[in-house]
């Protein structure tokens, strides 16, 4: 037995996107460990320049449960762009478009969302109660993915004994609107508990420099489950 952190992630929009180009940022069916480490860390108040807190964080092991990745919503923004040869390196937005003398483009980006994602979480390999205070508690507001996507319910953190992760994300408490759910899948980093059913995958989620938005690829399992969630008490 170990002990565990869960907790939900609940969202009206939520956007768990992997490669992010200017013209279109995606998004896939689940929160990938940059984004769940990073989740933590607003919530202890870690910020993007303090890269020694943010590495201890590291140390923790992430399991996800879908319990609903949401429906894909799409986005288009118009947006102004400056060719390159008129603005050269200016000390600001104003001065670029000084520089540009009028010849300004334009062009439509896309943003892919989704509705109505739930997610449990859980978390293990370090001192987990300084967590679960952040957590219950959140320094900074928290979002699911971008800040167009803010939590729609308290998280429920709360520590759970079990043999591996998809025990404990049984434990999981759901937001009160919902009476059951069931996880179709789960991806995890407990390559101890692989089992013949286990899938591995390919996932671009390890966050090098956050500052600069770095990341690099990793390997995750993926299982497939019947793991029911049933929603707290109102």
């Amino acid at each position: 037995m170990r002990e565990h952190l869960v907790f939900t992630l609940a969202a009206a929009l939520g956007a768990t996107g992997e490669f992010a180009g200017h013209e279109r940022r995606g998004s896939v069916g689940w929160p990938g460990r940059s984004a769940i480490l990073g989740l933590v860390a607003a919530a202890l108040g870690v910020r993007r320049d303090e890269p020694n807190r943010l590495a201890a964080l590291e140390a923790l092991k992430v399991a996800v449960a879908v319990f609903a990745e949401g429906e894909p919503v799409r986005d288009y923004h118009t947006v102004m762009t400056i060719p390159t040869a008129k603005a050269r390196r200016p000390d600001s937005r104003r001065a670029a478009f000084e520089m540009a003398d009028g010849e300004i483009n334009t062009t439509i980006t896309i943003r892919d969302y989704r509705a109505s994602p739930l997610f449990g979480v859980a978390l293990w390999g370090e001192d987990l109660l300084p967590l679960i205070r952040a957590l219950s508690k959140p320094h900074f507001t928290l979002y699911l993915g971008r800040k167009s996507c803010p939590l729609a319910a308290p998280m429920l953190p709360q520590l759970v004994q079990a043999e591996n992760p998809l025990e404990a994300l049984a434990a999981v408490k759901l937001p009160p609107w919902y009476i059951e759910e069931t996880a179709s899948r789960v991806y995890s980093d407990a390559f101890e508990d692989a089992s013949n059913s286990a899938i591995l995958e390919q996932r671009h989620d390890i966050a090098i420099d956050r500052q600069k938005w770095h990341f690099a690829p990793r390997q995750v399992l993926r299982f497939s489950t019947s793991i029911v969630a049933r929603a707290s008490a109102p």
